[in-house]
């Protein structure tokens, strides 16, 4: 990594907190999709899961 000296002007039109912004929509997205996931697998009248490490869990 390169590190270069900004003058006033730069530094007065940087922008951040982009990274941070995409990061939590990131996040909310993945936990809203897991909650669809676990809500249409629960709800199901037969179903199954099977975890890493030898878990499973079935149910009719």
């Amino acid at each position: 990594m390169k590190y270069q000296i900004m003058s006033k002007e730069e530094l007065q039109n940087h922008q951040v907190g982009e990274a941070i912004t995409l990061t939590a929509v990131m996040a909310i997205v993945a936990v809203a999709v897991m909650a669809v996931v676990i809500y249409r697998l629960f709800r199901s009248g037969k179903g199954g899961v099977s975890i890493p490490g030898g878990w499973k869990f079935s149910w009719n």
